[in-house]
């Protein structure tokens, strides 16, 4: 258990989502929101002082995880990495996204943490996020002026960073229902299921018979936030996919990428391993289509 103190803060605690966005646009920077508390508990340990924590937990609503076949997915801001586990439209239509929160952390951090603050805390590590960027989920943000939708692709801004404005709340995330076709694949690699990953990968394909139309790829811990590969991409359309074109993906993931090195991997190892975890994902996303 860590001995550092938490340092001195005003929790306020809405009752609905109009609210907050009232306290967020008085308070801006000074104030953090707040919802399972897994990385913003333990980085206020560390660094991280924030006036005033402002908490969703009494806004009743966003814990909700509904699919619909015309309009696909939508997760409320409080719906948590468990719920996604527990829902059987996730596993069936929504593997990657699926399999990425059955390995995240633990059981307990799981109960708590959501999966939308997984994607506002930006890491490059983000199990969930990986999966969300190869199935491209939209984040849509609320503020006193309105909502406005945000492709994950162009939500995080730099390592630690994203596009929510001080006086927005991030409300929901939005997946398009999947084509006839499509198969999605998540994988991580780590020492245990408790550290974060040294190397993680999502890959969505839409396929027609053995022709892919369409790929949607993401990498996680080699760059300062996840990333998509458009060139690796941009080999698998339109093309079947064959023992000769996953040889050109295994020499071109690397040519995409920047790792570090750091206290879980090596970017010489990194860089090794890319392009084969990719390259078995999409064997893995391509059967799953296959089989839809």
């Amino acid at each position: 258990m860590s001995s550092r103190i938490l340092p001195n803060f005003d929790l306020l605690v809405p009752n609905s989502t109009s609210e907050a966005v009232n306290l967020l646009s008085h308070y801006k920077d000074r104030a953090a929101l707040i919802a399972g508390g897994t990385d913003l508990v333990v980085a206020m340990k560390m660094n991280h002082h924030p006036e005033i924590l402002i908490s969703i937990s009494e806004i009743d609503g966003l814990d909700y995880i509904d699919f619909n076949p015309d309009s696909g997915l939508h997760l409320g801001a409080k719906a948590t990495v468990a719920n996604l586990l527990e829902h059987p439209a996730v596993k069936e239509h929504y593997p990657a996204l699926w399999q990425a929160a059955d390995v995240f952390a633990t059981p307990q951090i799981r109960t708590a943490a959501t999966v939308m603050g997984n994607v506002l805390r930006g890491s490059p590590a983000g199990d969930c996020s990986c999966a969300l960027l190869a199935l491209g989920a939209r984040i849509l943000l609320q503020s006193a002026e309105g909502t406005r939708e945000v492709a994950i692709e162009d939500f995080w801004t730099g390592y630690n960073q994203n596009a929510r404005r001080d006086d927005e709340v991030a409300i929901e995330m939005i997946i398009d229902a999947p084509h006839s076709g499509t198969g999605s694949a998540f994988r991580r690699m780590t020492r245990v299921n408790e550290d974060l990953a040294k190397l993680n990968g999502s890959v969505r394909l839409e396929m027609d018979g053995k022709i892919c139309t369409s790929a949607r790829i993401a990498m996680g811990c080699v760059g300062p936030t996840t990333l998509r590969l458009p060139k690796t991409e941009k080999l698998l359309c339109n093309e079947e996919i064959t023992p000769e074109l996953l040889a050109h993906v295994i020499d071109t993931v690397p040519t995409e990428i920047s790792p570090i090195d750091d206290k879980r991997s090596t970017a010489e190892y990194r860089l090794m391993v890319s392009g084969v975890v990719i390259k078995r994902l999409i064997e893995q996303a391509a059967t799953a289509a296959a089989e839809k």
